[in-house]
């Protein structure tokens, strides 16, 4: 299989470089004519025209002032003796001189990939454009320039996300610190409090701290995510007793604003996945479902499984707009009105999910429509 794909390989390389060749081959043989002619007109003019052998006798006569006779015999000896060295050194400077010209022709080639090569470096935005000839590099330069230019816009996106969501945490950090500072100054302040109101401020002080715990942990997630590599460890594991255990985990959140999760799977159902990374997949979706359902609704976590792969559905009253779930996956991604949540995340949950689910071989996405929003997790049993 792998000479088929090298052998396709080469002849689509002679498809790209065919009219190059084709020129390549039309200027060697008018080389080669242009010399073949040369030959045959030097070798006849010398031949057939008496006046040349004289004309040389004639010249070395005046010009080194000798008799007919000498001049004659160094015309025969020097010259005329060796006529076919003579007309061998002429045809090689002819063909070198016609092998010059058809060099500097195919030079312009490497000079116009030179430039258009210099053209991404230094990143310029006009169209690479090239010779007839090379129309087929022309069109791998501006794909190339094309795809340098959309990894540039996304990395400055995702710097600017990321630089924005900064701003975003440092902002919301400000808040839950002032909360602690207040309260506390007014603990300090009234030391003859009465002890339910004292409590009161306590129990308000201590939430703003874990709140304030929450973002700065959140701080440590980015970097994090900028400098750690996913290993995935699979081992067997019992899918509906992680997603019982994780829903327990929840139960506090779910409490506070009426919500409740029901989970329909089978009790015996077992794949093969790493746990520490697949239950941190399912916490952070769980976890935005429950940050963007309304309260007192219902969170439907489904399970369903084939020969090969296991599905599992997160469904949720709610709704996110269509140009939305294109970049839910994307780093530091968070809807905006995740900054109005007690549990709104750095925008990186998501993100992680859809990099695990991939390094265990399968997919994530999500669907919404005006009342619903579904994330379905893909992965295959074993």
């Amino acid at each position: 299989m792998a000479i088929k794909l090298e052998s396709k390989s080469k002849k689509d390389r002679n498809a790209d470089y065919s009219k190059i060749i084709r020129k390549l081959y039309t200027n060697v043989l008018v080389a080669i004519i242009v010399d073949v002619v040369f030959v045959l007109f030097l070798r006849g003019f010398i031949q057939e025209q008496a006046f040349f052998g004289d004309w040389i006798v004639n010249f070395l006569e005046k010009t080194f002032h000798i008799e007919h006779l000498d001049a004659m015999r160094i015309y025969h000896y020097s010259i005329r003796n060796n006529m076919e060295i003579i007309i061998c050194i002429a045809v090689a400077f002819c063909f070198f001189f016609l092998c010059r010209i058809i060099i500097l022709t195919f030079m312009k080639y490497f000079d116009e990939t030179n430039a258009g090569i210099d053209s991404l470096i230094e990143g310029k935005h006009t169209e690479i454009e090239l010779s007839e000839e090379m129309a087929f590099m022309e069109d791998k330069l501006n794909k190339l320039k094309q795809t340098l230019e959309k990894r540039e816009q996304d990395t400055k996106l995702a710097e600017q996300r990321k630089n924005d969501l900064v701003m975003y945490l440092a902002h919301d950090i400000k808040t839950p610190l002032t909360s602690v500072i207040g309260y506390l100054s007014l603990l300090e302040e009234a030391p003859n409090m009465p002890m339910e109101q004292k409590a009161k401020y306590v129990h308000i002080t201590l939430n703003k701290a874990y709140r304030l715990e929450q973002l700065i942990d959140e701080f440590f997630e980015i970097t994090r995510y900028n400098f750690q590599s996913i290993i995935v460890t699979k081992k067997k594991i019992d899918l509906y007793y992680m997603l019982v255990q994780m829903v327990d985990e929840f139960y506090p959140t779910l409490c506070a604003s009426g919500k409740q999760v029901i989970i329909h799977a089978d009790e015996d159902l077992m794949i093969y996945a790493d746990p520490d990374k697949l239950a941190r997949v399912f916490n952070n979706v769980l976890k935005n479902a429950v940050a963007y359902s309304p309260d007192n609704s219902t969170i439907e976590i489904t399970v369903t499984s084939s020969s090969e792969m296991v599905s599992i559905v997160f469904s949720n009253n709610g709704s996110i707009p269509k140009d939305k779930l294109t970049t839910i996956f994307d780093k530091f991604y968070r809807l905006d009105a995740a900054r109005s949540s007690t549990i709104g995340g750095a925008g990186l949950g998501l993100a992680i999910a859809k990099e695990i689910i991939v390094l265990h071989g399968g997919e994530i996405h999500a669907d919404s429509d005006e009342q619903h929003t579904r994330f379905t997790v893909e992965l295959p049993l074993c």
